[in-house]
């Protein structure tokens, strides 16, 4: 299957947010669990090489299931002693007395890991901009500085990204927050604000498009995900393929042992 990925003639509010209709469901998620068996392998295989990094960036409205994607498709067969998990929240005062990419850069995968970032530095050309506390002219700089920082993390840490946004519909997104009211194992999420944020919506729908439009290398892969089963079938598949391309190697011992003239 071909990724969606983000055409920049096209509209997030265009994208539809459902599989397509001759996807099979139980086929699909039998798919999924065989490319977790491969992807056990190949995360083995990125560790002990200790060549290639991986940054796989998540973004997506509030109960877009981020969460889901990192516990269904990374907790499953992965050995999370190769995955480290970084989830940025509203930046704290130390945070924000550095440039925006401080918090971001500490945390930029080593070679033999991979890196989640639930939310990244994209944060700070969205919501800063829906709720009017960057102005058009600062997020062109900072979208500039966001592609200096990736091309930097690919062309000299051999860093490799994926970029997802998880696109879900306004029906299923009401659902999933009203989840979070009723469901006592996802009272935790709950946050009182979340009503008001869904409500900007079309704002954030804007900036979204020109964030895919100008910050395109690596390109977005934008993930229907209205439901979870073809969301991480997505997203497993697109890290199954990045991995298997990379055409890894186990290390060999190597002889050092030297012979006297």
């Amino acid at each position: 299957m071909s990724n969606p990925y983000f055409d920049k003639m096209s509209k997030l509010k265009n994208i539809d947010t459902r599989a397509p209709a001759e996807l099979d469901k139980e086929s699909t998620k039998e798919k999924t669990r065989n490319i977790q068996d491969e992807l056990n392998e190949l995360q083995n295989l990125l560790y002990a090489e200790n060549k290639h990094a991986i940054l796989v960036i998540l973004q997506g409205m509030d109960a877009s299931g981020k969460d889901g994607v990192i516990r269904n498709v990374f907790g499953r067969k992965m050995d999370p002693q190769g995955i480290n998990v970084k989830s940025f929240k509203v930046p704290t005062e130390e945070e924000l007395s550095h440039d925006f990419l401080w918090r971001i850069h500490k945390h930029s995968p080593e070679k033999g890991m991979i890196q989640i970032f639930n939310r990244s530095h994209y944060e700070d050309i969205l919501v800063t901009r829906v709720h009017k506390w960057c102005d058009d002219a600062t997020a062109r700089k900072r979208m500039k500085a966001i592609n200096n920082y990736e091309r930097l993390l690919q062309e000299h840490n051999n860093t490799h990204i994926l970029k997802f946004y998880l696109h879900v519909s306004v029906e299923e997104q009401e659902q999933r927050l009203a989840e979070r009211i009723h469901d006592p194992t996802k009272m935790w999420k709950y946050n009182k604000r979340d009503k008001e944020e869904a409500s900007l919506r079309n704002e954030y729908l804007k900036y979204y498009d020109q964030c895919f439009e100008n910050c395109a290398d690596p390109p977005w892969i934008i993930v229907p995900s209205d439901q979870n089963w073809y969301k991480e079938y997505v997203v497993a598949e697109a890290v199954h393929s990045l991995l298997k391309s990379l055409n890894m190697q186990y290390p060999v011992i190597k002889d050092s042992s030297t012979k006297e003239p």
